[in-house]
């Protein structure tokens, strides 16, 4: 599996605790989430950057590969049967699809009034403000909100379907690399998962690295996980096929 270094690394950056980020990742490149702390949690949505009524579907994702978690070997879907994004590496095992963001609302109740000022820069962000923020510069707004994923955050469920927060899963140097498989539109922020059971607002840094990885290979390792992988991403592959054709035809 290629690994980011000197030769195709484009951009590197860390962003704070409770901050959002969006950027749209070209397909054929990744982008690489570290936890650097420890406890971080990144709640993402990814758009078709050419058509955003295109978008992540957690339930197509969730059903076409059988699974209740994401991990190395997983594709993220859109409804129209597109894989988005793969996930190329992990070194966690579980990240988070069912559980959502917290609002304003749910925040206060949990850690308190946080006001800017009192708190300035450190004051109480919440990740349906934030996702909202972030969508808004690029045309999008309340109705964008989908289910997202939480990568870093781990949540099971007991024999009764009760969901469990799963403290301490991902500690630092923790990562976790999605390849472009389309031009996508990633908006993300780094506010506390919504059932994190810590009494203190205090959600961790984590560093974005976006590289060239290239496209899926005949042997990907997420082309083989399921037969329903292999599908999607010749779906995706489709797409392009006129301008892949014309980038190796360049001199005819």
């Amino acid at each position: 599996m290629p690994e980011p270094n000197a030769d195709t690394v484009a951009h590197r950056e860390t962003l704070r605790g409770g901050e959002s980020w969006s950027f749209r990742l070209q397909r054929g490149f990744a982008l690489r989430l570290t936890d650097l702390e420890g406890g971080a949690n990144v709640a993402l949505l990814a758009f078709n950057a050419a058509e955003p009524l295109e978008r992540y579907n957690m339930p197509d994702t969730l059903k076409a590969q059988h699974t209740f978690r994401l991990t190395r070997g997983h594709c993220l879907y859109s409804d129209m049967g597109h894989s988005l994004l793969s996930i190329i590496d992990d070194s966690l095992g579980w990240h988070d699809t069912v559980c959502g963001v917290a609002d304003a609302q749910a925040v206060a109740a949990k850690y308190g009034v946080g006001r800017y000022q009192e708190l300035r820069n450190d004051f109480h962000r919440n990740g349906y403000d934030r996702f909202l923020i972030e969508l808004s510069k690029h045309g999008l707004g309340k109705r964008d909100l989908v289910a997202n994923v939480n990568f870093f955050s781990k949540v099971t469920a007991d024999g009764e379907g009760k969901i469990r927060f799963v403290p301490g899963h991902s500690g630092p140097g923790a990562h976790v690399d999605l390849r472009a498989d389309m031009n996508v539109l990633l908006v993300l922020h780094t506010c506390p998962h919504p059932l994190d059971p810590s009494p203190d607002y205090a959600p961790k840094s984590v560093e974005l690295t976006v590289w060239r990885c290239g496209l899926p290979a005949a042997d990907d390792l997420c082309r083989g996980s399921r037969p329903e992988n292999a599908r999607g991403l010749e779906n995706t592959r489709r797409c392009f096929c006129q301008q892949d054709w014309l980038a190796t035809h360049a001199d005819a």
